[in-house]
């Protein structure tokens, strides 16, 4: 058995990772989005910040094959690519401010950003119209950064859709289509900086078996016309995370 795996596998924590991500899992099944805004604020009490987006990423692209085939019909495919390539072009930045913060105040702004995500959401914040193109990259490029900075790659773009007036089906799509696109962006910047080691890769894997598991159950509870539910029951488990992911209680 590898070093790397033994090493991973002696993770502080682990469990609580596993149950973490497990209903992460379920909830980026049924909603779309929400495995980076349950699992970063409650992996940042055990993880490094680094890990934590290296973990993120990983585990992301594993699940996506069991979401993007449906998503890949249902979404606007011209719209998510114009934001995923805004987020390619600032990725970088994000991660260039990662390696030079403490981890304490990457803690404080992961904890932030989903705060104010959740509060916007269940204040009942929306707007109508269109979006032009600038604003759609500008966007994309705010995501890219808070993404490489935090982990957090979905929440300036669910905040996006979720205050706008598209159905929940369309929502669901774009949101996978372009979080699978922002996974992988990142994975690759981490890999050519050196930034990924083999203990993450393989705590990676080990964290892919229960969140891919729970991905699909949630998947499989998909139901469009309980929209309102699902919502709402992202918005709590969302929030039981970012409490319990505060450095107050350290």
């Amino acid at each position: 058995m590898p070093d790397a795996l033994i090493t991973a596998g002696a993770t502080p924590g682990l469990i609580f990772l596993m149950l973490a991500i497990g209903v992460a899992g379920i909830v980026r099944g049924f909603t779309g989005f929400g495995t980076a805004l349950i699992f970063v604020p409650v992996a940042g009490i055990f993880l490094p910040p680094a890990v934590v987006i290296g973990v993120m990423v990983i585990t992301g692209i594993f699940s996506t094959g069991a979401l993007l085939p449906r998503a890949w019909g249902q979404a606007s495919r011209a719209e998510v690519g114009l934001l995923a390539l805004a987020a390619l072009i600032t990725v970088p930045l994000g991660i260039w401010l990662l390696e030079r913060l403490d981890g304490l105040t990457i803690r404080w702004i992961v904890a932030g950003v989903a705060g104010l995500t959740l509060t916007a959401l269940i204040s009942g914040w929306r707007f109508s119209g269109r979006v032009s193109r600038p604003g759609l990259a500008g966007i994309g490029g705010a995501a890219g950064v808070v993404g490489g900075l935090t982990g957090l790659t979905g929440p300036v773009v669910i905040l996006f859709y979720l205050a706008g007036q598209s159905a929940a089906q369309t929502v669901r799509a774009n949101t996978i289509l372009f979080l699978a696109a922002l996974d992988v962006v990142i994975a690759v910047n981490l890999f050519l900086r050196g930034s990924i080691a083999w203990e993450t890769l393989w705590l990676a894997l080990i964290l892919a078996v229960p969140y891919f598991t729970t991905t699909m159950i949630g998947q499989s509870l998909f139901d469009p016309h309980r929209e309102r539910l699902y919502r709402w029951a992202a918005y709590g488990v969302i929030g039981l995370a970012v409490l319990t992911g505060l450095p107050i209680w350290e």
